[in-house]
């Protein structure tokens, strides 16, 4: 990578920073596992007036989907579930599924379905939703707040809450981005026996040294807890009513008094906070097939697996009616991750076959099997639509690939 066409990124990181449209962000590019570029700016909490740096640990949200993806991998691996098995194996409340009709217009137009398999809640083809899509399902999760977040209860009584709604959809029948991944946080709670906090640990943060990642902020990391932001006036995360405020940077949530300094409930799909190099060891092994420093966690065949698509096309010609990360033309899902199918259609430099995915707060990765590039992006602000960061800053590292 040409060092000169690295510099570009600074600027560009400052000028978001300058607008008062980030209050701070961090960037970490590694190429065939030497680090090409560091660069951070601004402030973890423009109140505070604490740098934004490495040691800054933020929210992750749904980039906690691809590792709690990787450890049902892990089980599969290990002979102890398959990917067609059906839900309600390991979640008795979804034996006698329902889903809306065609063109249902209120929560109670139902039909019998069959019961989703683990394969379709890993690809977002479930027929599950989320609070803050369009359409019926997702008004009534709105309603009774089923959003999975750190002080909701126990992740075992929430699933117990959504079983109580039908699907949106009969399973396979469309992608829509769904709590899916949370489900599936459930189900390796049920067959580990274990929290998934503990899980996590023993499976992956451990052996990976990700020693600043959890569903708890560490306790000796409170200093450095970044603050979240919106541009938006209201609730953050009602993106069917999201209005612009008068402020670009409100604050929505800081240390004092944030449900992450005590998760009670741990989302697998959208729960971790940690730092930008823990993040990247997580990134780094899966670029090298599943393995990183002698620490051997998955397969390279079965890593390589998680990484396809898994779709019969891309997300688009399966008429998806939700909110997304990123393009769904030529993008396709693996197992917890996008896929780039065709950089044209996306309409964002990159390569045939990128894994990537980010999160609510504007958090981003990719992983390029064709230039051996690991790239990870930190920043704090909600939602992640506000902003085309992902795709400029993936032009900009392209643009370094001389």
């Amino acid at each position: 990578m040409h060092k000169d066409y690295l510099a570009r990124i600074s600027p560009w990181m400052q000028s978001w920073v300058n607008e008062r449209k980030l209050a701070g962000s961090s960037v970490l590019i590694q190429q065939g596992g030497r680090e090409m570029h560091f660069h951070s700016v601004g402030l973890r909490d423009i109140e505070q007036i604490n740098p934004f740096d490495r040691e800054t640990v933020a929210r992750i949200y749904s980039m906690t989907k691809p590792i709690t993806s990787f450890v049902l991998m892990q089980l599969i691996e290990e002979g102890q579930v398959h990917l067609d098995a059906p839900l309600s194996q390991f979640i008795p409340e979804f034996a006698n599924c329902e889903a809306l009709v065609p063109d249902a217009t209120s929560i109670d137009q139902t039909k019998r379905c069959a019961c989703p398999t683990l394969h379709q809640l890993l690809t977002h083809t479930s027929g599950m939703s989320y609070p803050f899509n369009p359409g019926v399902l997702a008004a009534a999760m709105n309603k009774v707040d089923l959003l999975f977040k750190p002080n909701q209860g126990s992740l075992a009584d929430m699933c117990r809450d959504l079983a109580k709604l039908p699907l949106a959809f009969n399973p396979g029948l469309r992608w829509e981005y769904s709590v899916g991944i949370d489900v599936i946080g459930r189900v390796i709670e049920v067959i580990t026996g274990q929290s998934l906090a503990d899980v996590f640990s023993k499976r992956v943060f451990q052996p990976l040294g990700m020693t600043q990642t959890g569903f708890s902020v560490p306790d000796d990391a409170l200093d450095k807890f970044a603050a979240l932001y919106t541009p938006l006036a209201g609730n953050a995360m009602d993106l069917n009513a999201a209005k612009t405020g008068t402020d670009s940077l409100r604050c929505v949530d800081r240390t004092k008094g944030s449900a992450f300094l005590d998760a009670s409930l741990h989302s697998g799909g959208g729960g971790l906070v940690g730092t930008i190099d823990d993040y990247m060891r997580f990134c780094e092994m899966l670029r090298q097939g599943g393995s990183l420093n002698g620490a051997r966690l998955l397969s390279k065949s079965n890593t390589a697996f998680m990484m396809r698509n898994h779709l019969a096309s891309d997300i688009a010609s399966m008429g998806p009616k939700s909110f997304a990360e990123q393009p769904m033309e030529g993008m396709g899902f693996g197992i917890g991750g996008a896929v780039v199918l065709d950089p044209a259609r996306a309409r964002t430099p990159g390569s045939v076959g990128d894994f990537s995915w980010g999160g609510m707060a504007s958090t981003f990765f990719w992983i390029d099997p064709v230039h051996d590039l690991s790239v990870v992006y930190f920043t704090q602000l909600t939602p992640s639509s506000s902003y085309p960061l992902r795709a400029q800053l993936k032009a900009l590292v392209h643009g370094a690939l001389l």
